[in-house]
């Protein structure tokens, strides 16, 4: 098991990223007291840059592209992380959980379960097995 990091979903990054979003400044102050880097399942980032330049074109790639090359976001769960996604997602089929938030919660788990996500929809179902911590 690696080090506890905090594992950002989409939702989360995008109210990190995007200043008039409601949850700007909670998401912000929680990072604030917490050290880089923070981690982001490289099977979310396509959708997370689809999001941003669909539904915060102003914002768009640029400030999350200078977060990975700066070192503060980095990329993880890969190969190793299928077989969990993959019982995830079969497991929560009924939500439907996707691949995506699968691979959130696959990381987390792997990296300390802190995930920072404002969808409760779906990580709070999964949390509530206790593998995972949600912030915030």
């Amino acid at each position: 098991m690696g080090s506890i990091l905090i594992t950002i979903d989409s939702s989360g990054l995008i109210a990190i990223l995007d200043r008039r979003d409601l949850h700007h400044a909670t998401v912000t102050g929680i990072l604030s007291r917490e050290r880089p880097p923070y981690v982001v399942p490289a099977g979310a980032l396509g959708e997370i840059t689809y999001f941003l330049e669909r539904w915060v074109p102003a914002v768009g790639v640029d400030p999350l592209l200078t977060d990975f090359q700066s070192g503060r976001l980095t990329l993880d769960c890969g190969e190793d992380d299928m077989g969990r996604i993959r019982l995830l997602v079969r497991r929560y089929a009924d939500l439907p959980l996707g691949f995506v938030d699968a691979a959130v919660i696959a990381c987390a788990e792997r990296r300390g379960g802190r995930v920072l996500t404002l969808d409760r929809r779906h990580f709070g179902v999964v949390g509530r097995e206790g593998t995972l911590t949600l912030l915030p």
